[in-house]
C-alpha cells in the first residue's frame, strides 16, 4: 500500500477553495505536486480565494503548486492544462474531479441556462477531465480519479426536490461506475467520495442558508483526510467503490470526528443522497 502521496502529480479540478484546496493541502503535506485546474484568477466578491492564493497555500503546506485557468467546460482548456501538467511535473498520477455547480430548484423554477451550467460542469467536466488525463494515468503507478459525487441511490425523494442537480451529480457517479469497470483491467481506480454531513463550503454559505447551516457542518478537511485514505490505496485493489466520508476514515481506524465540527457539539445537518 502507498503511504505517501510524496512526488505524486494530482489534477484538482475546482481547487482554489473548499474542499478541491483542501484535498490539494492534505496530499502537500507529503510532497506532492499539485495542479489547480479552476476558474478564479480573479478575487470573488463572494468566493474567498484565487487559483493563486490556492497555489501559494499549498507551497507553505510543502507541496509544489501549478496554478492554471480551466474552465471544465471547455476541452481546449482542459487539454492545455493536463498539457502543461505534464510538462512541468512529467506524468499525472491523480484526477480529482471537484469542480460542480448546483441549483436546489425545482424544474419550473430552473432556468435552461442553470440547467445547462450543473451538466456542463458536473457531469460533462468531469467526463471530460478524465478523458483528457487517462492517456496520462495509464503510465502512473498508482493512479486514480477521485470524483467528489454521491452514491447512486435511485430513489424519488433526492430527485423531486431538484432534479436538475440529482440528475447533473448522479452523472458524475455514473462516470464512476463505467470507468472503473472500464479501465479495472488497466489498473485505474476510479472512485466516488461524498460527505455523510454537510460540509462547510462558500456554496453552503451563499446557497444553502448561510451561518446557521455552517453551524452544523463539518470543516472540508474531513472529506480531504478520507480522499486521502482512498488515494493511497492500491489502485488494483480498491476501485468502482462509492465511499462515504466517515466510513473511510472509520476503515483506517479513525472515530472520534470531533475535531472536524465546526462548532462543537452542535447538532450536524446531514448531506443529501444518503
Amino acid at each position: 500500500m502507498a503511504t505517501s502521496l510524496k512526488g505524486k502529480t494530482l489534477f484538482i479540478t475546482g481547487a482554489s477553495r473548499g474542499i478541491g484546496k483542501a484535498i490539494g493541502l492534505r496530499a502537500a503535506r507529503d510532497g506532492a505536486n499539485v495542479v489547480i485546474a479552476a476558474k478564479t484568477a480573479e478575487p470573488h466578491a463572494k468566493l474567498p480565494g484565487t487559483i493563486y492564493t490556492a497555489a501559494e497555500e499549498i507551497e507553505k503546506a510543502g507541496g509544489r503548486a501549478l496554478p492554471l485557468v480551466v474552465d471544465v467546460r471547455a476541452e481546449d482548456q482542459i487539454a492545455a492544462a493536463v498539457k502543461q501538467a505534464v510538462d512541468t511535473f512529467g506524468g499525472i498520477d491523480i484526477l480529482v474531479n471537484n469542480a460542480s455547480a448546483i441549483s436546489l430548484t425545482g424544474t419550473l423554477a430552473t432556468p435552461m441556462k442553470r440547467y445547462d451550467l450543473m451538466h456542463q460542469i458536473n457531469t460533462r467536466g468531469t467526463y471530460a477531465c478524465s478523458q483528457a488525463c487517462i492517456p496520462h494515468l495509464l503510465k502512473a503507478q498508482n493512479p486514480h480519479i477521485l470524483n467528489l459525487s454521491p452514491p447512486l441511490n435511485m430513489e424519488a425523494k433526492w430527485f423531486g426536490p431538484h432534479v436538475a442537480y440529482t440528475m447533473a451529480k448522479f452523472g458524475m457517479s455514473m462516470c464512476v461506475l463505467g470507468m472503473a469497470e472500464e479501465f479495472k483491467s488497466q489498473g485505474i481506480a476510479v472512485n466516488a467520495l461524498w460527505p455523510r454531513t454537510v460540509i462547510a463550503t462558500a456554496a453552503v454559505q451563499n446557497l444553502l442558508g448561510g451561518d446557521e447551516t455552517i453551524r452544523g457542518s463539518r470543516s472540508p478537511d474531513i472529506m480531504a483526510d478520507a480522499a486521502y485514505v482512498i488515494l493511497t490505496k492500491p489502485s488494483r485493489q480498491f476501485t468502482g467503490h462509492f465511499c462515504v466520508d466517515d466510513e473511510v476514515l472509520a476503515s483506517a481506524g479513525v472515530t472520534d470526528l470531533s475535531k472536524y465540527a465546526m462548532t462543537p457539539g452542535a447538532d450536524l445537518i446531514p448531506d443529501f443522497f444518503i
